[in-house]
């Protein structure tokens, strides 16, 4: 049986520099926009890459589990990468649509994914060094743990801590930051239950990577790469590389931890700022 791994958000950027490491394997590749996913599919069928797409929302869990289906139809989903998201700058005017596609659905692709994954497997979630940046009296284990029991609840709770800051990018900000924190917190308690499995759970943080995306939040969310080592955003296929290798199932003993990927800003800023 062919092996298959799962890469969403993995029509541009580092989910698709990602998708050119598996030339090994099936690779299905999911987004929202048909036509960027079919070129992606040729560039990456270029490279050698048996490569397929799957057009996913993975804010809706039944769009998350028909593309478990198509999944399972092409072999064993043994690398699942979680990159589908948006920034503040794509949904400055609508922040729970933020927490409804990095938070919700995360919990959507941990859960039905994890469903039909066999020991020796890998979920990667992805979320970013944003997620260490909040205040601590935000940060709330009690209210996340709300995802996966009252989603409603959850949603509510998590837009009045977001409400804090002013509307428009600033709130967008905060949605967004607050989301990437619950990823984190996220894969660590998913690592624990899908361990018993044999399944591994892991997460990645990049920093701001000069992808599309990543151009829209430079200017007003770039505030950390002056405290990158190389005061620098990393590339696109900095960040392929980084995913590729924590998703590979070879990597079998690194479980249930964040691996900070941003060129050292988060250091920088908190623990050599003042020297």
């Amino acid at each position: 049986m062919a092996k298959v791994c799962v890469i969403t958000g993995g029509g541009s950027g580092m989910g698709l520099e990602a998708a050119k490491y598996f030339k090994d394997r099936v690779v299905i590749i999911s987004g929202r926009t048909e036509a960027k996913l079919a070129k992606a599919v040729e560039e990456l069928k270029a490279c050698g890459v048996d490569a397929y797409y799957k057009t996913c929302d993975t804010s809706k869990r039944e769009s998350v589990k028909e593309l478990v289906e198509y999944a399972l139809s092409k072999g064993e989903i043994i690398n699942v990468i979680n990159s589908a998201g948006i920034s503040p700058a794509m949904s400055s005017t609508d922040p729970e649509k933020i927490l409804r596609i990095n938070a919700m659905g995360t919990v959507y692709m941990n859960e039905e994914f994890s469903k039909v994954m066999n020991a020796g497997s890998v979920i990667l979630d992805v979320a970013s060094n944003s997620a260490y940046v909040l205040p601590s009296f935000l940060i709330s284990t009690k209210v996340y743990a709300l995802a996966e029991t009252d989603e409603a609840a959850f949603i509510k709770k998590m837009m009045k801590k977001a409400s804090l800051a002013k509307e428009g990018y600033p709130r967008a900000g905060f949605a967004y930051a607050l989301s990437k924190n619950f990823v984190v917190w996220y894969a660590k308690k998913c690592a624990i239950e899908y361990g018993k499995k044999g399944i591994r759970v892991v997460s990645l943080s990049p920093g701001l990577i000069a992808t599309d995306m990543g151009k829209m939040e430079e200017k007003d969310g770039g505030m950390l790469i002056p405290f990158a080592c190389e005061k620098r955003m990393g590339k696109p296929e900095e960040l392929g590389f980084a995913l590729a290798t924590v998703a590979d199932e070879r990597n079998g003993y690194l479980a249930g931890v964040d691996v900070l990927t941003d060129g050292g800003s988060t250091t920088h800023m908190k623990e050599f700022k003042k020297m």
